[in-house]
C-alpha cells in the first residue's frame, strides 16, 4: 500500500520559509517523479513543483519560481518543498504526489496522493 505522508506545514509571517517533506512508503521511490501541488480556499488545486526520478530535472509554477525549491533524498524515500519569502497568496493545503512517469507537471498524471499539510502566511 502507498503512503505519502507531509509534514512541516504551520503558521508563518511574509517573507519567511518553512521546509516541507513527504515521506514515501510501499513504492520503489527512485522510480516515481515526485511533485507538490497546493489548493487554496475556493481555488482549483494546482501544480507547485516536480522533480524527476533521479532529480536531475526540476520544474516549477512560475508563481514560486525563485522562490521555492525541490529536492529528494532517494536513500530515504523523502521530497523537500524549501519555501522562502513565502507570501500571503502561498496560502493552501499543500499535497505531496508520486507518478510513474519520468516527469509530470499535471494532477492527471499523478497516481498517488498524500493527505497535505496546511500553509498558512500572514500578512
Amino acid at each position: 500500500q502507498v503512503q505519502l505522508v507531509e509534514s512541516g506545514g504551520g503558521l508563518v509571517q511574509a517573507g519567511g520559509s518553512l521546509r516541507l517533506s513527504c515521506a514515501a512508503s510501499g513504492l520503489t521511490f527512485s522510480r516515481h517523479c515526485m511533485g507538490w501541488f497546493r489548493q487554496a480556499p475556493g481555488k482549483e488545486r494546482e501544480f507547485v513543483a516536480a522533480i524527476s526520478w533521479g532529480g536531475g530535472t526540476g520544474g516549477y509554477a512560475p508563481s514560486v519560481k525563485g522562490r521555492f525549491t525541490i529536492s529528494r533524498d532517494n536513500a530515504k524515500n523523502t521530497v523537500y518543498l524549501q519555501m522562502n519569502s513565502l507570501k500571503p497568496e502561498d496560502t493552501a493545503v499543500y499535497y505531496c504526489a508520486a507518478s510513474t512517469l519520468r516527469w509530470a507537471i499535471t494532477a492527471g498524471q499523478y497516481a498517488y496522493w498524500g493527505q497535505g499539510t496546511q500553509v498558512t502566511v500572514s500578512s
